[in-house]
C-alpha cells in the first residue's frame, strides 16, 4: 500500500501551468532560458532559468512547469508568469509613469539632452543633479510634468525612480520642505 508522500509526489508530478498570448505576439525561448516577447510595439527579452523549471512555447502558449511540485518551485512559476505577463504587456500596450516637478521658493528647472536628465536650482543649489538612462526608455518633459514611457516594465519603472531619486533631500523635514519630483501615476496605481 502507497504512503501518502507517494500519493501526494503522483498527484503533483505534472502541473502545467500556461497562458494565451494575444494576436500579433510571438515568443522563443533560448537554450539559455532566455525568454523572447515579440509584439506591435517591439521586442523585449528576460532571463528566466531555475534548475527545476522548464519553459516551453508551444503555439500561441508559454507553458511553465516542473516535474516536482514543491512550495518553492510553485513560488518561482507564480513569479516566471507575473514577469511573461509583463513582457505580453509590454509588447501589446506598453508602460508609462508620470511625474510632477513641485517647488515653493526656488524653482526647479528640468531639461533632457540626449540620455542625461539634468535638474537645476533645486533648493537654490548651484551645482546641477543628472542622471543618465537608457535608449530603451522615452522620457518627455511637458511644462511641470515628466512623462516615462517603455516596453520593459523594469527599465521603465528604474528610470522613473532614479528621476524621483535624484531630487531627494535628507538634511531638511520632508512634511515641511516638500520640493522635488515625485512619482503620480504609475501603470497599475495613481497616487492624485
Amino acid at each position: 500500500m502507497a504512503s501518502k508522500q507517494e500519493k501526494a509526489k503522483k498527484v503533483w508530478s505534472t502541473l502545467y501551468l500556461d497562458e494565451e498570448m494575444p494576436q500579433g505576439v510571438s515568443a522563443h525561448v533560448t537554450e539559455e532560458s532566455v525568454l523572447t516577447v515579440k509584439g506591435p510595439k517591439g521586442e523585449v527579452s528576460k532571463l528566466l532559468r531555475y534548475p527545476k523549471i522548464n519553459i516551453k512555447v508551444e503555439g500561441q502558449k508559454i507553458i511553465v512547469g516542473t516535474d516536482k511540485l514543491t512550495q518553492n518551485e510553485k513560488k518561482i512559476i507564480f513569479t516566471y508568469l507575473a514577469h511573461i505577463r509583463n513582457l505580453i504587456k509590454g509588447v501589446t500596450e506598453g508602460f508609462e509613469y508620470r511625474l510632477v516637478v513641485v517647488y515653493a521658493k526656488f524653482p526647479i528647472s528640468v531639461e533632457l539632452k540626449g540620455q542625461v536628465f539634468t535638474v537645476k536650482n533645486l533648493l537654490g543649489e548651484k551645482v546641477p543633479r543628472t542622471c543618465i538612462f537608457s535608449k530603451d526608455v522615452k522620457v518627455e518633459i511637458k511644462a511641470k510634468e515628466i512623462f516615462v514611457s517603455g516596453i520593459d516594465k523594469e527599465k521603465t519603472g528604474q528610470v522613473a525612480a532614479s528621476i524621483e531619486q535624484l531630487t531627494r533631500i535628507t538634511h531638511l523635514d520632508r512634511r515641511v520642505i516638500q520640493d522635488g519630483i515625485f512619482i503620480t501615476n504609475k501603470p497599475h496605481r495613481a497616487y492624485i
